[in-house]
C-alpha cells in the first residue's frame, strides 16, 4: 500500500462496526475521496477530533486497492466557533452537503475546496449576513460548474443595450427582442444585477467583501432558489432543518 498525504475538508462521517467511521473528504489532490478511519469512536483515538465534519487540514493515509485508510492527520482549521451556533452550523452543514452532493471522486475540485472553505471562514465571521453567504455560495458553486447564468449579455443574442429580464430557465438575461417564449422572466434591480456579476467573475478570496440592502437580499434569494431548482434539482436534509430554526 502507498501512503499519501492529502490537503482537504471533512464532508461527512458515519459510523462503520463498533469503532471505525467512513470519511468523506473533499481534497485539493484528488478531489473527493472516501477513507476508514479506523479506531477513530474510540475516546483515546488520536483521531477522535480530527476526522469531523468541517474539519480542513493533511491527512496521511495508505491508499490501498480499493480504499483509504487514514493513518494521521493534522488539522489546521476546525471551524470550532460553529459548535456554539445552532443556525451557524447548520448553514455549514448545508454547504458540505451541497458540495459533497455537487463534487466528484478523481475530479479537479480545487476551486471547490476553496470555495468552501471561504465560505466557512465567511460564516465565522460578523461582518456578512448569513443568507447573503448562502446565496453568495449557491451561485459560485453553480459557475464553478459550469452552470453559471448569463448577466453579463442577452444570452439570445449578445446584446448588452437593450432592457432584458432574468430568466433561469432560459439561463440568463434575455432582452426585450428576445423574450417572446418567456415565461419566467424577472426584472432585476440594478443592484442585483451587479452583486451576480460580480459573485461569478471575482476570485474567490473577494467574494466575501460587500453586503447588500434588504431588498437585494430578497431578490437574490428568489433568484438563486429558482436556479438550484432548475440546475440542481435536490433538496437537502440540512437545508429542511436550517429552515425550520429561522
Amino acid at each position: 500500500m502507498n501512503q499519501i498525504v492529502l490537503t482537504g475538508m471533512v464532508l461527512s462521517t458515519m459510523p462503520v462496526g463498533e469503532y471505525d467511521r467512513r470519511v468523506v473528504i473533499l481534497t485539493k489532490e484528488q478531489g473527493k475521496i472516501s477513507a476508514f478511519a479506523k479506531g477513530s469512536r474510540r475516546p483515546n483515538s488520536p483521531l477522535v477530533g480530527a476526522v469531523n465534519p468541517f474539519s480542513f487540514g493533511k491527512f496521511t493515509m495508505y491508499e490501498g486497492r480499493s480504499s483509504y485508510t487514514i493513518q494521521s492527520a493534522d488539522i489546521s482549521n476546525y471551524f470550532a466557533e460553529l459548535r456554539a451556533d445552532m443556525v451557524g452550523a447548520y448553514y455549514g452543514f448545508y454547504f458540505l452537503e451541497f458540495a459533497d452532493y455537487y463534487t466528484k471522486e478523481f475530479n479537479d475540485e480545487r476551486e471547490m475546496l476553496k470555495l468552501l472553505y471561504q465560505t466557512l471562514r465567511a460564516l465565522i465571521s460578523p461582518h456578512i449576513p448569513n443568507r447573503l453567504i448562502r446565496y453568495i455560495f449557491e451561485l459560485k458553486a453553480l459557475t464553478i460548474n459550469g452552470q453559471a447564468p448569463q448577466v453579463f449579455q442577452c444570452i439570445t443574442c449578445g446584446n448588452k443595450d437593450r432592457p432584458a429580464v432574468f430568466s433561469a430557465a432560459k439561463g440568463g438575461l434575455v432582452c426585450n427582442e428576445c423574450d417572446r417564449d418567456v415565461i419566467d422572466g424577472v426584472i432585476l434591480d440594478n443592484s442585483t444585477l451587479y452583486s451576480m456579476q460580480y459573485i461569478e467573475s471575482s476570485s474567490i478570496e473577494k467574494l466575501y467583501t460587500f453586503t447588500v440592502t434588504d431588498k437585494v437580499l430578497d431578490e437574490l434569494g428568489k433568484i438563486t432558489e429558482r436556479l438550484i431548482e432548475v440546475y440542481v434539482g435536490k433538496r437537502f436534509k440540512s437545508l429542511e432543518i436550517l429552515e425550520t430554526l429561522l
